[in-house]
């Protein structure tokens, strides 16, 4: 067993596993670690906990300290200043006519390098902006282009349900949303109404999508011989939620829980080809 911490670097952002060594950390406090971009600052989501080795990825980086007081000013103060960073940038995009949105401007938390997000429809050439950038800020510059998803997980904003997206306020990754979901839950194929403001598929048809895929394996299909308590008949449709199914008999459609349909068994073929 293998003790970690849980720390999580943005809102809804993922949760990486560190190795906290003798230090012990509650969910809620704050912990400086190191990453792969340098020193961080982050909060810690997942308290120390014991997990299997092979739950974890080797090698796990290292948390350097419980977060102090002037840690926390100091992340803080750099919070503040990315509104004033975005500002610049922004303005250094106009004058150089470059076709990119910006989304979000973040500082790392040893002030070593300042990252510009933003959106683009293709490749932009920005060489001439990193080089104004850096000769302002005095640091080193990273633009990084993003897709839409992150794009709206960035900005935030309110989903066709009436609450906030889903990716600003829990949803730590995204997870593949295919449109077979939307047909196994028998909903509307029309783009506007299955798609998030994103432009893409939302990401709430994966929730409920192992119960659909779980009850297709009970539900018959639509067009097989079942037998009931009025007799045999043929399935005209299968409600998964209600667990009723509406069989066409000779002379009416009447609708009966699962539990009272039973499938019509074929019969076995003899070496004749005939039917026994």
């Amino acid at each position: 067993m293998v003790t970690v911490v849980g720390i999580r670097f943005k809102k809804a952002g993922k949760i990486y596993y560190f190795d906290p060594g003798d230090i012990e950390l509650a969910a809620g406090e704050h912990a400086i670690v190191e990453t792969a971009r340098g020193i961080e600052f982050g909060d810690v989501v997942v308290g120390s906990k014991k997990v299997a080795e092979a739950e974890i990825v080797q090698p796990l980086k290292s948390v350097i300290r419980k977060a102090t007081p002037e840690d926390v000013e100091l992340a803080r103060t750099n919070k503040a200043k990315q509104k004033e960073a975005f500002d610049t940038c922004q303005s250094e995009i106009k004058e150089h006519q470059l076709p990119m949105k910006l989304i979000d401007v973040e500082y790392t938390f040893d002030n070593n390098k300042i990252i510009f997000y933003f959106t683009a429809e293709g490749r932009v050439d920005f060489r001439e902006l990193v080089k104004d950038l850096a000769a302002i800020f005095k640091t080193r510059i990273e633009l990084r282009q993003i897709g839409v998803r992150d794009e709206a997980k960035m900005v935030g904003g309110l989903g066709s349900c009436g609450r906030v997206l889903c990716c600003h306020s829990f949803l730590g990754d995204f997870e593949p949303v295919s449109i077979r979901m939307a047909k196994d839950q028998h909903l509307s194929l029309n783009p506007t109404k299955i798609s998030g403001i994103c432009g893409r598929l939302m990401c709430c048809l994966k929730y409920e999508n192992h119960i659909y895929e779980e009850g297709k394996e009970r539900m018959p299909c639509c067009g097989q011989c079942v037998c009931t308590p009025k007799g045999p008949g043929k399935v005209l449709e299968s409600n998964l939620l209600r667990e009723t199914v509406t069989v066409e008999l000779p002379g009416e459609i009447a609708t009966f829980p699962l539990e009272e349909i039973k499938p019509v068994e074929k019969r076995k073929a003899t070496q004749t080809g005939e039917e026994e």
